[in-house]
């Protein structure tokens, strides 16, 4: 029953399990009765229960780093004597702590509204012969559920009977991935004759399982049915069987089915559960920022401990007579200095932003609704727009340097369109008036006719619209539609429709016999026996059907390369010809071929089919190999070709990301051929473009290190000529899966397995484009990761829509789906999801590039205001003798980062524009400006950090030299220190916030108002706050001190000058840069002269 599977990406099982269908006994005889333990049918998607919300809440913020640390501090200044209150770092420190779990409790509390709407939603299950209505978290595995027309699926199940008289019933799956089309399950045909609930009752059957696992589209069991005096029956049971929870009842009336899976074990829970947090560069460059600035406070500290006992050391520098040191206090010198060290950290902690890490979330969090607002990349025709799945890396749009993008769905519509087929050699170009001319005149040959029935029986197409033959009929001749055809795969749609435009009509799956409607009006009936469905390992699918004649035939069809192999007979060099033809068009296609079999053969393969359907270990290993054995000795029929045609503006898209200084991969399963001419199209690769292969074809002919070393000195070659010449030869390469292997296996010759790929990546970094074909869905993953772990470590971004997207999509540090026709799994597991392709352009373009330059800002200005802040405190102790005393107030200390200087900056980085959004889609050469987080780098922190360290000194010498002579006011008083460090902080507080001002492009009334409104703001607090004696507070140092300070004439003067001259350095740098080393984006914000090698303008800008 056990059975384990290591397989990456494949089957997990612990074991087996068994359901009891009706928690009925097994007869005797059978195998024992174990009673089994299952989850009920209880959804819980929240995180947090009324109990352990705090102390969980609590563990969980306190892991970071910077909360830990406002904690530490805090301690130290309840349980030491610290020059600050516990005030100031415990109120700031409550504040984040206090916001961030308002708003985490805020999203669990909608959590658990969704959780009890979903549980305690009504069931219909069966019990003792009648139907008895419950609440959904009461299922459990075994019950025998009935669900209506129209109704949700409560769990999992496995469909026993329906209304309908095949078994069958309709679902769609819109919740689960996306996919609109109403998709057929089936029900084993041994339990379709029970229609009631008496009958359904009445059935004794157990079900044999896989455990639980994710993947929506793979299920192995095999259900036994017990029956009186006769040996059990057993029949597989497959994905087509299983009604997955979140799924929709469609055009059925009723079904009967049982619970398989419950609660957190259904396929749908399973994939909601997290994936792997993603971290942006921005975040990883905060953190080293943020070590660097605690080993600069832990200095700051060492330094001012030294220096107090340098100070007092000599005999007359000790304390006053009054308050000498006892013996006691000499002797614990050591504690005291630590004492010291701690009560110095505790006064200049503040040089770590605590607030920082509130704001970037905040501004993460409410910059992602921008995104999804944007009417730009919303799409009429699907009537939705971009999603953001996570809101973590909106910044990391703006950092791309590669992108892997998928073709089918992605670089082309998935919108399939019939083209030509060549039938026994015959090339046969389908339009409606060669169709017409086709079905009233041609005299079809034998081949020519097995051909098209194929293709009619060979699909697993279903009819949406069931019509009588005579209105088909009528609609055919009038050139009007008729039955619409859905399917999973949009070839088979084409194909078909296609089919009926040459005369042959697929009318419907009635019975299990496949009805067509020939070119003379008439029914054909063939018996479908048995279905082998495609796999992406295989590239084919066959059918085995049985003819009116009696007659079994096997008809397949697949890519070339999959069919070829496995004929024996038919006009083989005509067709690969024409195929190849196709192939260099663009075109995808697709070979036929058939094999008739006798009785006997047709009974061996039922019994390899049964015996592989049956296993419940290594089902699939045992299915292909029972394929392998039966599609085989094929006589080729023809092929097909079928059209894809390219997106809107993909190829714009494509060139408007390569001019933006980004590598643009595709990795696709088509062949070469096909892929290339896409290629071309999208202006990927160019007519100019030298292709380099690196095909299985090319590694036949040499060996793989040969290949590898030549097309090595052919790049470098190139590298050596374009730094001696002017003109650049575009170098684009193609790969095919196969080679890629190769290349990625360690060489057994090269004494580890980096050689090979190390090469490969040369190749590659000196390529403009690289296409990618015949790729597995791992290989494409595998792709993503060598490129992330090269040693240049660019940010990637991978792109598609189908479900052999979603590895790379996982891999990249971007991933972003597509919302196509392949279902919706891809944007289920990307970081964004767009409707189209052609938004890609304004995702990274527009979006990533002023979400990088908001964020860079918020950080480096958080640094620099705090630096501004903290470093006059380190120079106040070299004139108070290293005692401790704070220059700020409390009040000031408290709420400098929480109040005074927090909403301008929360407001630059969400609506920030430094060029208008029109030049920054018109030149994409801007985005380079900003390439490998430019904007955070070490010189430009060091930049912002001795900005601040300048401006800090202006702000204390410029205050105490102004006070060098005692300042008295019009009264006579003296200005003391707390009126010295009131003047520091207010020239402090708006200097920064004019620095903010300096560098806003994009202003609105918003601005004007957040900006100009945070001064006044802390001028109205500073005069409450010395203007009234607060009843609850022990002393008030700070009264009437503000009021004292601006009564001042000489104060005011001094407000306003060291403002300006700290605002200066800033200023000319700014004017020099852009003077004499203007940057693409400098040009930009001048006006309407910029003029690049493209010899565009860009119009003024906003």
């Amino acid at each position: 029953m056990n059975s384990i599977i290591l397989c990456a990406g494949e089957e997990y099982w612990v074991d087996s399990r068994t359901v009891y269908i009706g928690h009925k006994e097994p007869p005797l005889g059978a195998d024992a009765y174990i009673p089994q333990r299952y989850p009920d049918n209880r959804i819980v998607s929240s995180k947090y229960t009324l109990w352990n919300f705090i102390p969980k809440n609590l563990f969980e913020q306190f892991r970071r780093i910077a909360n830990f640390y406002f904690l530490l501090i805090f301690l130290v200044q309840l349980i030491i004597d610290t020059p600050t209150s516990p005030v100031t770092s415990g109120l700031p420190l409550f504040f984040v702590i206090t916001v961030t779990a308002i708003k985490q409790g805020y999203e669990d509390w909608l959590r658990h509204k969704a959780d009890c709407s979903i549980n305690e939603c009504p069931v219909d299950v069966v019990k003792e012969g009648t139907v008895v209505r419950t609440q959904s978290h009461k299922l459990r595995v075994g019950d025998v559920v009935m669900a209506r027309e129209d109704e949700t699926f409560p769990c999992d199940l496995i469909l026993l009977s329906s209304s309908r008289d095949d078994g069958t019933c309709y679902v769609t799956t819109t919740s689960l991935d996306g996919e609109s089309s109403h998709k057929t399950y089936y029900a084993v045909p041994d339990t379709t004759a029970f229609k009631t609930e008496q009958e359904v009752d009445s059935l004794h059957a157990t079900i044999e399982c896989e455990q639980p696992q994710p993947d929506l589209y793979k299920f192995v069991g095999r259900i036994n049915i017990y029956k009186e005096s006769e040996d059990p029956i057993a029949r597989p049971l497959g994905a087509e069987n299983l009604l997955l929870r979140g799924a929709t009842l469609k055009n059925t009336e009723h079904i009967y089915a049982v619970a398989i899976y419950t609660g957190m074990d259904t396929k749908m829970t399973l994939n909601y559960q997290s994936k792997s947090q993603k971290r942006s560069a921005v975040e990883k460059s905060m953190n080293a920022f943020l070590i660097v600035y605690l080993c600069i406070l832990i200095s700051k500290a060492v330094i001012n401990t030294v220096l107090k006992y340098v100070w007092q050391w000599p005999a007359d520098h000790d304390q006053p007579w009054y308050n000498h040191r006892t013996e006691i206090d000499r002797e614990r010198h050591v504690i005291r200095a630590f004492t010291d060290f701690l009560a110095f950290m505790v006064l200049f902690n503040y040089i770590i932003p605590v607030s920082m890490y509130v704001t970037v979330e905040m501004q993460k969090f409410l910059g992602s609704y921008f995104i999804a607002w944007d009417k730009d990349m919303y799409d009429d025709e699907m009537g939705e727009g971009a999603q953001v799945n996570t809101s973590d890396l909106n910044e990391e749009l703006g950092q791309v340097e590669y992108v892997f993008t998928d073709k089918t769905g992605t670089l082309t519509e998935n919108n399939m369109e019939f083209i030509e087929c060549c039938v026994d050699g015959h090339s046969l170009s389908v339009s409606l008036s060669v169709c017409l001319c086709f079905c009233l005149s041609v005299c079809l040959s034998q081949q020519e006719d097995l051909f098209f029935r194929a293709l009619c029986v060979c699909h697993t197409v279903q009819v949406k619209e069931e019509e009588t033959v005579e209105s088909i009929k009528r609609g055919i001749h009038q050139g009007k539609a008729t039955s619409s055809y859905i399917s999973s795969s949009p070839d088979e749609v084409a194909l078909v429709e296609g089919m009926k435009r040459l005369g042959y009509t697929y009318l419907r799956l009635k019975d299990r016999h496949m009805e067509i409607l020939n070119k003379e009006d008439e029914i054909e009936r063939f018996e479908l026996l048995h279905v082998l469905n495609f796999d992406s390992v295989r590239r084919r699918m066959s059918v085995i059907v049985k003819s009116s004649a009696g007659e079994y035939l096997l008809f397949c069809k697949g890519a070339d390369s999959s069919i070829f192999p496995r004929v024996v007979s038919g006009k083989v060099g005509q067709v690969r010809a024409r195929v190849e033809q196709n192939a260099l068009e663009g075109l995808r296609t697709l070979c036929v071929a058939y094999r008739s079999l006798s009785l006997a053969e047709y009974e061996e393969a039922c019994h390899k089919l049964s015996d592989a359907k049956l296993a419940l270990q290594d089902r699939e290993q045992r299915l292909a190999q029972a394929y392998d054995l039966i599609e085989r000795d094929f006589t080729l029929l023809g092929a097909t070709a079928v059209e894809d045609r390219l997106q809107e503006k993909a190829a714009d898209t494509i060139e408007s990301l390569h001019k933006a200084g980004m590598k643009v991969w595709v990795l696709t399963g088509d062949k070469m051929e096909t892929a290339a001419a896409t290629c071309y199209a999208s202006k990927l690769f160019r007519r100019s473009t030298q292709i380099l292969e690196l095909t299985k074809k090319r590694t036949e002919e040499q060996s793989l290190h040969d290949v590898l070393f030549d097309l090595s000195r052919t790049v470098l070659r190139h590298c050596v000529v374009t730094r001696l010449s002017v003109d650049c030869q575009d170098y684009g390469l193609i790969i095919d899966g196969a080679t890629l292997s190769a290349v990625l296996k360690p060489s057994p010759e090269s004494s580890g397995s980096g050689n090979y790929r190390e090469i490969f990546l040369e190749i590659c970094r000196n390529c403009s484009a690289v296409l990618c074909c015949r790729m597995a869905p791992l290989q494409k993953a595998q792709i993503v990761k060598l490129i992330k772990a090269s040693k240049e470590h660019p940010i990637t971004l991978a792109i598609g829509d189908g479900a052999n997207d979603v590895s790379m999509i996982l891999e990249a540090h971007v991933g972003i789906g597509i919302m196509g026709k392949e279902g919706r799994q891809a944007a289920r597991n990307s970081d964004y999801a767009i409707p189209k392709f052609k938004h890609l352009k304004k995702m990274l373009l527009v979006h990533g590039h002023i979400y990088y330059i908001r964020i860079a800002e918020l950080v480096q200005y958080f640094f620099y205001k705090n630096v501004c802040f903290i470093f006059p405190q380190f120079l106040y102790q070299f004139f108070c003798g290293f005692s401790q005393q704070p220059l700020y107030d409390t009040a000031y200390l408290t709420l400098y980062n929480i109040s005074f200087t927090s909403l301008p900056i929360l407001l630059y980085s969400l609506i920030e524009k430094h060029v208008s959004i029109e030049t920054l889609k018109r030149d994409p050469t801007l985005y380079r400006d900003i390439a490998k987080n430019s904007l955070l780098r070490w010189p430009v922190f060091l930049y912002w950090t001795c900005l601040g360290l300048f401006d800090a000194c202006i702000f204390f010498f410029g205050a105490y030299f102004l006070f060098d002579n005692t300042t008295f006011t019009s009264n006579g008083q003296m200005f003391g220190n707390w009126t010295f460090g009131t003047l520091v902080f207010t020239v402090l507080v708006f200097t920064v916030t004019l620095k903010l001002a300096l560098d806003t492009h994009h202003w609105t009334w918003i601005n004007h108002f957040v900006i100009w409104g945070s001064l006044l703001f802390y001028v109205i607090f500073s005069l409450l706050w010395g203007g009234i004696i607060w009843p609850f507070l022990n002393y008030q140092r700070m009264y009437y001190v503000f009021m004292q300070m601006l009564s001042s004439g000489p104060a005011w003067l001094s407000i306003i000058l060291l403002i300006m001259v700290s605002l200066l350095p800033d200023v000319v740098k700014k004017v020099l840069c852009r003077t004499l080393w203007p940057t693409a984006t400098h040009l930009a914000q001048v006006g309407p002269q910029l003029d690049h090698s493209s010899g565009n303008t860009t119009a003024p800008v906003n």
